[in-house]
Formats: C-alpha cells, structure tokens, sequence
C-alpha cells in the first residue's frame, strides 16, 4: 500500500486546487482536510485508493475489483445529481493529496440525507472520518432543508460505527443489504439517524421535572412585514446552535434593556435597518422548554423601517408569504407562530 501511495503522489500534483474547468460547488474545511467537488481529473487517483479489497468490502455500492472506467463515471454521476440537488459529493484532500469521498444524498422527499464516506487505507486511524462526518452534519443541517440525516453501516465495521456514534448519531435499526462486492448475498448492517432538533427538544416530562434553577432566556424577534405582505425570515448559518433553521430576525435582550430598544438595535446589527421603537407592534409572545433554558420571546410587528434589510452576520434571508411559512424548518418555539401570524395577516 505504501508503493500505491507513493505513485499516487508520484501522478497527482496539485489535487488542493481543481482544474479551472472545475464544476462549481462549495468548499468546505476541516482541521487537516478539504472538502471541494470531485472533477474528471480525479478519476486515477480515485480508482487507485478505492481499488483496495478491504475498502471494497465495507461499501456496499463498490465491486471489486473496482473497474476503472467506474470511477470516471461515478465521478460524473455525482456532478450531475449535485447540479439538479440530488447529492452533494466532495473530494476530500490532504496536504494536497487525495484522500478519498464523502458526500451526503438527499431522499426523495429531501427531508433526510444519508451520509456516505471512504478513505484510502493510508488515511486510516488518524481521526480524518471523524472530521468528515462532524463536518458534513455541522453543513449540511446549515445549508439543506433536512430534518436529519442517516447513515448505514456494515454491522462489523466498529471504526465507522464509533465515527457515527462520536459525531452524534445514534442507532435506529438492524437489517440485511446487498453488498455490490458479493452480488446475491446480504450483509447485516445497523441503521444511525442524527436529527437536527434532538439535543435542543424537551418532552413535556422534562417541563415538570426541570429544575427551578433551570435558566431563562430572554430574546426579542420581529415579524418584519412588506407591502405585498410578506414575512421576513433568517436562516441561522452554521456554526450557531439550530444552524439551518429559519427564524424571524431578533436576539437576546441584555440586562436592564427594554424589548423594543433590544429590537431595535438587533435589527439594525442583523440587518442594517433602522426601526423606531413606535413602529413595533407587541403581537404575541412564545414560551418554549429547551435542554438546558427556558425560552421566553416576545414577538412584535413592523411594517415600517428605513434602509433594505440586507444579511450583516452570514445570515441567508426570505422574504415569505403567510401561507407558505409552514414549508420554512424552524426551531420549536418559532413554530406556533405560524398559524398565528397566518391567520392574522
């Protein structure tokens, strides 16, 4: 395996940076890796990591051996699903060497994503799949409109068992698949889920028995509302706790400050807008059990502002009709919300 990797670096010069005919995609980082889209030229060095039995044996969609016209095709395949939002895919590199693919893809329905990954044996046992898999959930709860994202594993693969379970998924069955590698015989395989509201959901068990000294936290949010009608909407970026979901603009008022005034400078840090404070309508209030707080956020009305509101804190924003909030994932206390402002707009 060494020779192999020795005539990988040997083939491969610049792999950190793709050809100029590259297709676009997101780039995202690691710690030690990056992660951009797979290009034709990767196809060699693909098929020359991936053409190893004991990483055959533990994906169930690669033969071995592994053809190498397969690998250029693969590679297409997936620029392809990643242009009409099927799939996202990425090469992973190191140090400027291919290392090998992840990639999450998308059900049918969108609101799941199976998570997907391999590394050359070179790669083995420094912790590189651990950084894949973390990162890959961190972005694509930031980025996809999913509720979760799966993955299925070979019952006797521990390592990727212990990546999954260290990047916080937890197992939800057992069953039998078809490994390409020995067509006809199945396998047995466990099934892990990780959702993107589990750690921050409370179960009314929870209300009763939290501690009395259990936090408050209070924040402010604004319905900003257009003259057609429209809501606007955050997404909050990754990085941030709920990242991907989307929420009506506002944030956390400090010690001894005023809900409007606590408004009015959130909108204009998240925003660039400039509100008065009489231009805020009380609307209604949210009241919302977490892990570890309880939520307690006022929301108000405004139809008035200075400035166009414009994304200052990497924020993605939408502008939303009334009836079409329902198709927006949004954290627990937003969502009562909902029919409320629908019904009264």
């Amino acid at each position: 395996m060494d020779d192999l990797f020795d005539s990988l670096i040997s083939h491969v010069l610049d792999l950190d940076a793709p050809p100029a005919a590259a297709p676009a995609g997101p780039v995202l980082q690691t710690p030690r890796l990056k992660l951009r889209p797979l290009v034709a030229a990767d196809a060699a060095p693909f098929h020359r990591l991936i053409n190893d039995w004991d990483i055959c044996r533990k994906l169930p969609d690669a033969p071995f051996p592994y053809p190498a016209d397969l690998a250029g095709d693969w590679i297409a395949d997936v620029a392809a699903a990643a242009k009409a939002g099927k799939a996202h895919h990425f090469a992973l590199v190191h140090e400027g060497v291919l290392a090998g693919s992840a990639g999450l893809t998308l059900s049918r329905d969108k609101k799941s994503a199976e998570l997907g990954y391999w590394l050359g044996k070179k790669f083995w046992g420094q912790g590189f799949a651990k950084e894949v898999a973390a990162r890959l959930v961190s972005w694509g709860f930031a980025t996809l409109s999913v509720a979760k994202i799966t993955a299925t594993v070979a019952a006797d693969n521990d390592a990727s068992i212990a990546v999954l379970r260290r990047a916080g998924f937890a197992q939800t069955g057992a069953g039998k698949l078809v490994f390409q590698h020995r067509p006809g015989a199945k396998r047995a395989v466990l099934h892990f889920s990780v959702a993107r509201d589990a750690p921050e959901t409370a179960t009314p068990h929870d209300i009763q028995d939290a501690p009395a000294t259990k936090p408050m936290l209070l924040v402010v949010a604004c319905a900003l509302i257009d003259a057609d009608g429209k809501i606007l909407l955050a997404r909050r970026p990754e990085g941030k706790k709920m990242a991907g979901l989307w929420e009506f603009p506002g944030g956390k008022v400090n010690p001894g400050e005023l809900p409007e005034a606590a408004l009015v400078r959130e909108l204009k840090e998240e925003l660039g807008i400039d509100v008065a404070a009489q231009n805020l309508a009380p609307f209604v209030f949210a009241s919302h059990p977490y892990e570890t707080f309880h939520l307690l956020m006022p929301v108000f009305l405004c139809r008035r502002w200075a400035g166009k509101p414009a994304a200052r804190e990497g924020q993605a924003l939408a502008w939303v009709a009334p009836d079409r909030l329902v198709e927006y994932p949004m954290p627990a206390a937003d969502r009562p919300l909902i029919p409320m402002l629908r019904d009264f707009l």
